[in-house]
């Protein structure tokens, strides 16, 4: 099967999400590790205070031990799709492409990546011995880019990975990735976690955070395939490449397992994943700016999203930019500062803030307008689509 076409993915300049807008990525291009689809995609450096963790003093397998007890859960992705034609009497044709995914318990259940099975007319897994079995997708969330679909096979074949602790990650840690990239099956590679915390853009523009960045070489095809630690432990699943060229240059990024628990539970259960969702964008001001921005410390409204908790808060968005030591920042929005109680400084502690709550939770949020301070009483609502 030839590897699909590789499209150029233009950085979205803002994203509107839970809570906050995200700034376009600078330098290579971002791209799904997978498809032709128009997935917008930006990924973001995120600063994190405070010293990292101790790393595991579990004892480290070899990656060939890892790939040994590891390779039977992998699984090829074929996925039929119909495109429209450019034909000029209209009507449409239909491709195929690949990716990746694994066994996640078994019941049968395979987890990929959304942008893997979206648009797909039927969908094939093939196992570690040639097997394949047609799929149907249990469900799918298009905010963290993570997908179920489920196989009728043998118990034989259906060997779960063990999900880790993305928490625990460290820089510098040992990772293997192992997928089907550009269709070469059960392809395995080997590097180190290189940063931690950054940001992808999902193919709904929201943002994806925690992400695993590494140097383990991923390519197009590996979309949907595990991340595995020292320990043979799923930590990440691959997600998307940065690069100059379309090819792997070093610069992968996975989806943190943590993550992938708490959705896959949730697609499982219901077929869909609920978030809370307060309808803002918001940029970080930070201390070192906030005295000569004529505002406070904490994340400023950007834009308010109408008919959604925090325009019917009446919150204010900004209204103009300053540049401040060459960084251009919005000026004239509410400043929020708290969030139950909470102090908030930034753009990410925020949006961390309304991912911990359910739709439907009340939340207090205390923000500054034009040197007061106000604090309202809202109920989240559901994220759209």
């Amino acid at each position: 099967m030839t590897p699909p076409r590789q499209h150029r993915i233009r950085p979205a300049a803002t994203a509107l999400v839970a809570a906050l807008c995200v700034g376009a990525g600078g330098g290579a291009a971002v791209y799904a590790a997978f498809s032709d689809h128009g997935t917008k995609t930006v990924v973001r450096q995120v600063t994190v205070t405070g010293a990292q963790p101790a790393a595991s003093v579990k004892s480290a397998l070899s990656v060939h031990d890892i790939y040994q007890r590891s390779y039977r859960a992998a699984v090829e992705i074929t996925v039929a799709l119909n495109q429209q034609s450019s034909d000029p009497f209209g009507g449409s044709q239909s491709a195929q492409a690949q990716a990746s995914g694994w066994v996640y318990d078994s019941k049968g259940d395979i987890v990929t990546n959304q942008h893997v099975v979206d648009g797909a007319t039927s969908i094939s897994v093939k196992f570690w011995n040639g097997a394949t079995y047609k799929a149907h997708v249990v469900g799918s969330d298009a905010s963290t880019d993570l997908a179920v679909v489920r196989v009728d096979a043998p118990s034989s074949l259906l060997s779960p990975l063990r999900l880790g602790d993305s928490s625990k990650l460290v820089v510098g840690d040992g990772v293997v990735a192992i997928g089907s990239p550009f269709g070469l099956e059960e392809s395995v590679t080997s590097g180190i976690v290189s940063a931690l915390h950054r940001q992808m853009t999902s193919p709904n523009n929201f943002t994806i955070d925690d992400s695993i960045q590494t140097d383990a070489a991923i390519n197009h095809g590996n979309s949907g395939g595990p991340l595995l630690n020292a320990q043979g432990e799923v930590v990440g699943v691959n997600a998307q490449i940065e690069s100059n060229s379309g090819g792997n240059d070093g610069v992968g990024f996975a989806i943190p397992s943590n993550t992938v628990r708490s959705i896959v539970t949730q697609l499982i259960g219901s077929g869909k994943a609920e978030h809370s969702y307060l309808g803002v964008s918001i940029e970080t001001v930070p201390a070192s700016a906030a005295s000569r921005l004529g505002l406070v410390e904490g994340a400023e409204v950007t834009s308010v999203k109408a008919g959604e908790p925090a325009a019917n808060a009446g919150f204010h968005a900004a209204k103009g930019t300053r540049t401040v030591d060459g960084q251009s920042y919005p000026t004239g929005g509410d400043v929020i500062v708290e969030a139950d109680g909470k102090k908030i400084a930034t753009a990410d502690e925020l949006r961390s803030a309304i991912s911990a709550r359910k739709p439907g939770d009340r939340i207090s949020i205390t923000y500054v307008r034009a040197g007061t301070k106000h604090t309202v009483q809202l109920t989240l609502a559901s994220r759209p689509s």
